[in-house]
């Protein structure tokens, strides 16, 4: 139970891969902080919560891990910060350590 004695609900994660045909760059400046943090803002007006990225190589794709409550939710907030989306499947973690542990 949270401090107002609400139980917290976890949100579900996600999974979204995107495709930037001319490669996605941003900057580490303050310009390239202002990207980011207006996504977060974006993010959280649809409940939704930017987790992690990962970029390949040529900065042609991202895939990237949120939480929130639906897959439209991450749809609509990409749409606020006009990012593309490819695809989007829910997921859970698999710890290989896990099972190191629990075979003991």
């Amino acid at each position: 139970a949270g401090e107002s004695g609400t139980k917290e609900v976890e949100m579900p994660r996600y999974m979204v891969e995107r495709s930037f045909p001319n490669g996605l760059e941003i900057p580490t400046t303050t310009d390239g902080l202002k990207a980011c943090l207006g996504v977060v803002d974006n993010n959280a007006s649809e409940q939704v919560t930017w987790v992690r990225s990962f970029v390949t190589q040529d900065h042609g794709k991202t895939f990237c891990i949120y939480d929130g409550p639906s897959p439209e939710a991450i749809r609509r907030a990409a749409g606020l910060s006009q990012l593309p989306v490819d695809s989007i499947s829910e997921i859970s973690v698999l710890d290989p350590y896990f099972y190191v542990g629990a075979a003991s």
